[in-house]
């Protein structure tokens, strides 16, 4: 055989070996990678179940305290109608009330007037 010929064959059987321990490389690390997301994807599962158990009684909690929030808005909103009507039925009778002194205080002093203006 020629020199040349035996250098093309050591160089092909090279390539051959170092292509095949490269994917044998790929390989194993490919392996790695599924079995690290495997693990990954159990953990998040868990994680998931974990969460939903534990997030689903803290939104019932949540819940119920915002309604009694909402029902002591409600019962405040109320007791300030009441009490903003109350200080208008007072106001109003105060209001009338001392139009009806006022009044009456005008005519009093007129009449005083009308008597000391005579004499």
């Amino acid at each position: 055989m020629d020199f040349s010929q035996i250098a093309l064959n050591n160089g092909l059987t090279f390539l051959a070996w170092g292509t095949l321990i490269i994917l044998i490389v790929i390989a194993v690390f490919l392996v790695k990678l599924l079995i690290d997301l495997s693990a990954l994807i159990k953990n998040v599962n868990q994680t998931s179940i974990m969460l939903n158990t534990e997030l689903k009684p803290t939104l019932d909690e949540l819940q119920a305290t915002l309604q009694s929030i909402n029902s002591i808005i409600k019962n405040t909103d109320n007791n300030m109608v009441n009490i903003k009507d109350a200080v208008e039925n007072t106001f109003g009778k105060t209001k009338a009330l001392t139009g009806s002194l006022f009044s009456g205080l005008i005519k009093g002093f007129g009449t005083m007037w009308k008597i000391f203006a005579k004499k």
